[in-house]
């Protein structure tokens, strides 16, 4: 950061600690916001050969955009990578703007490179099941293999991310029949338990040899601290390696896949979109891969008739 001017290195600083206290955005968020409005700014004072103080920053142009983009497509920056760029400077330069009362129009009227979305890859009702049980295959240690079945549990019985499974504390368990999910946004949402999910994290806590406690992390690594995603991540590749499933069967696919199957089994969309925690309908949509046909059936059994 050290091409950009210290009016505009703290009034970043401002925003972010902003987004961190009020927006509730994990840590992994705020230091890509970073990253990407740091990078920004760089480009600019090399682009107009001067620090850009904030006073200059009100006088960017849609020439000043367009340079921006064509020198990150230059440098390999894919279309999805670039949108996503584009979002957080213009996010800096709402707060920014309405902070400093300028018109911001030049950057926010920027369109955003098209980009094919890439759509989950949900796993076969099979293919989740038997990932949930060769995932138990894959440790010497009995209480390691019943973690790693509890979690994935978690994933594909309750529709929760890593990072919300993980986060549970001894406080949590036993697991009760619905458990009060804080996701992303610090949005919260309350999710049904089901019995093979209570079971399998009641065996690994009977076999986990630490300690548990009301503020200690449930499931923990080899020396008792806090299990890194990259535990599971790791033990679902050996898993799906030996399934002879694609790299797409992650952690993540596991929470697409109780989305998808519970649709399939008639579940209501809008009941899964609460279950997920989505704030949009058309996310919901697009994460349990419904095709058109499917997403009709539905809507006319939904829609109130006149």
């Amino acid at each position: 950061m050290s091409l950009i001017s210290p009016a505009c290195r703290d009034a970043l600083q401002l925003w972010l600690e902003g987004l961190t206290a009020l927006a509730g955005r994990s840590e992994n968020t705020i230091n890509a916001y970073r990253g990407d409005v740091s990078d920004f700014l760089s480009f600019m004072t090399l682009h107009h050969s001067e620090r850009q103080g904030l006073a200059a920053l009100e006088r960017i142009t849609v020439s000043d955009m367009r340079a921006w983009m064509a020198h990150q497509r230059e440098s390999g920056v894919g279309a999805r990578s670039l949108a996503r760029k584009l979002s957080a400077v213009k996010s800096f330069y709402r707060w920014l703007a309405e902070r400093e009362g300028f018109e911001p129009t030049a950057v926010l009227s920027t369109r955003a490179p098209k980009y094919t979305k890439k759509l989950p890859r949900p796993l076969a009702e099979d293919a989740a099941r038997a990932m949930i049980e060769t995932v138990e295959l894959q440790s010497g240690s009995d209480w390691v293999a019943a973690r790693d079945v509890a979690v994935v549990t978690l994933l594909y019985g309750c529709g929760l991310r890593i990072s919300e499974a993980l986060s549970l504390t001894g406080a949590d368990a036993p697991l009760p029949n619905t458990l009060r999910i804080v996701g992303k946004g610090n949005k919260e949402r309350i999710v049904p338990v089901i019995p093979a999910a209570r079971q399998a994290v009641d065996r690994y806590m009977e076999l986990c040899p630490h300690p548990q406690s009301p503020t200690a992390p449930l499931f923990r690594g080899v020396r008792g601290k806090a299990l890194s995603p990259r535990a599971i991540q790791g033990v679902m590749a050996k898993a799906r390696m030996q399934l002879g499933l694609p790299a797409t069967a992650t952690p993540h696919a596991m929470r697409h896949s109780f989305a998808t199957h519970l649709l399939s089994a008639g579940g209501d969309l809008r009941a899964i979109q609460e279950l997920l925690g989505h704030a949009s309908l058309s996310t919901t949509q697009a994460y349990t891969a419904v095709d058109t046909a499917r997403l009709m059936e539905v809507y006319n059994r939904a829609h109130p008739k006149a």
